[in-house]
C-alpha cells in the first residue's frame, strides 16, 4: 500500500503548536527546536495535519485539490465543527432517500456524475487507502448495453438451475448455491428474462438514464466496507441533487461470476466491483418516511 511521505512544512509559517503532531495516526511529524518537523517514513496522506494548522504551513502533496472542485455547486471548505449541524434534516435526508424503480427519460450530466463521485470519496477508508474505482455509464445506451450482459449471465444461470443432477451433485459437494438460487430466485428472474427479451422491460435498472459502478483497486485493508461506504455517500448526494439511485445486487453478482462483463465495461481484472448504483430523475414522489423493521440492539457492560 502506497505510503510514501509527502508532508511538506514551511517553517517560516509554523507557530510551533504541535497541533499536527497530535493528530497526526502515522507519527510522520515531531516538534524540533520548536517547530514542526516531517521524520517519519511513512504517511496515510490523510490531511489531519494540514487541516488542523492554524498557520497554513502544512501541505500535504498527495491529496488533490481537483477532489474538492465541484463542477455543479460550489464547495465549502470550511470544516464543519462536531455538532454544528441539523441532526433533522440530515436524518430526514437519510430517510427520505428511497430505491427508485421508475426513471424518467431525462439525462444525467457526466458534470453530476462527476460530482458524485467526487462526493461518494469524501467517506472514509480503512488506514485511508482510497484504493475505491468508478466506473461510470453516462447514457442509457451504455446502461442497456451493461443490462444485455447482465441478462445473458442470468440466462445461462437459469439454464444451468433447471438440470437437477447439477445441483442435487453440487449440493452433494457441499456447494449448496445454485439448489437456493434455483428455489428462491429461479421463477423471478425467468419472468424478468422474459419481460426484457420480449417487452423490453427494465426490471434491472428499472429505466435509470445512468449508472456508477464501484469498485476497489487491490491492496486496500478492508476494499468492500471502503466502497459500500463512497456508494452510501453517492446514495444521499444523489438525492440530494434531485436524482433518484437503486443498488442492483443482481449486477454485481453477476460482475463476481463472469469476468467478461468486468471486460467489457473496460474494469481491469485485479479490480473487485461491491456496488452498482442505478441514478436518473425520478417519476415517483412520495409523501411521508415510513421507518425500518424492528432490530436487535444489545449492549455489553463490563
Amino acid at each position: 500500500m502506497e505510503r510514501t511521505v509527502t508532508t511538506v512544512i514551511d517553517r517560516e509559517k509554523c507557530i510551533g503548536c504541535g497541533l499536527c503532531v497530535r493528530v497526526c495516526p502515522s507519527r510522520t511529524i515531531t516538534m524540533q527546536d520548536d517547530k514542526a518537523m516531517v521524520t517519519g517514513t511513512t504517511s496515510l496522506s490523510c490531511g489531519h495535519c494540514a487541516a488542523v494548522c492554524p498557520a497554513d504551513a502544512v501541505r500535504v502533496n498527495a491529496i488533490d485539490a481537483g477532489t474538492s472542485l465541484f463542477n455543479t455547486f460550489h464547495g465549502d471548505d470550511a470544516w464543519l465543527p462536531h455538532g454544528d449541524y441539523d441532526t433533522v434534516r440530515l436524518v430526514r435526508l437519510m430517510g427520505s432517500r428511497r430505491s427508485c424503480r421508475n426513471y424518467l427519460d431525462s439525462p444525467v450530466s457526466r458534470a453530476l456524475l462527476e460530482d458524485l463521485v467526487k462526493i461518494g470519496i469524501t467517506a472514509p477508508s480503512g488506514t485511508n487507502s482510497q484504493l475505491w474505482t468508478f466506473t461510470l455509464l453516462p447514457t442509457r445506451k451504455e446502461v442497456l448495453a451493461f443490462g444485455d450482459r447482465i441478462a445473458a449471465f442470468f440466462r445461462k444461470l437459469n439454464r444451468m438451475s433447471e438440470n437437477r443432477y447439477v445441483r442435487g451433485f453440487l449440493k452433494l459437494v457441499g456447494r449448496a448455491e445454485l439448489d437456493t438460487y434455483y428455489r428462491e430466485y429461479h421463477d423471478s428472474v425467468e419472468e424478468a428474462l422474459t419481460e426484457w427479451e420480449q417487452l423490453g422491460v427494465d426490471r434491472l435498472f428499472h429505466g435509470a438514464t445512468a449508472a456508477i459502478i464501484v469498485g476497489s483497486e487491490p491492496g486496500a485493508s478492508c476494499p468492500r466496507e471502503d466502497a459500500l461506504l463512497a456508494a452510501q455517500n453517492i446514495l444521499l448526494a444523489a438525492h440530494s441533487v434531485g436524482l433518484g439511485s437503486c443498488l442492483i445486487g443482481f449486477a454485481v453478482e453477476a460482475m463476481k461470476r463472469d469476468i467478461t462483463i468486468k471486460r467489457f465495461l473496460g474494469i481491469p481484472d485485479s479490480e473487485k466491483v461491491y456496488a452498482v448504483i442505478a441514478l436518473g430523475y425520478p417519476d415517483e414522489q412520495y409523501r411521508r418516511i415510513t421507518g425500518r423493521k424492528k432490530y436487535v440492539q444489545r449492549y455489553f457492560d463490563a
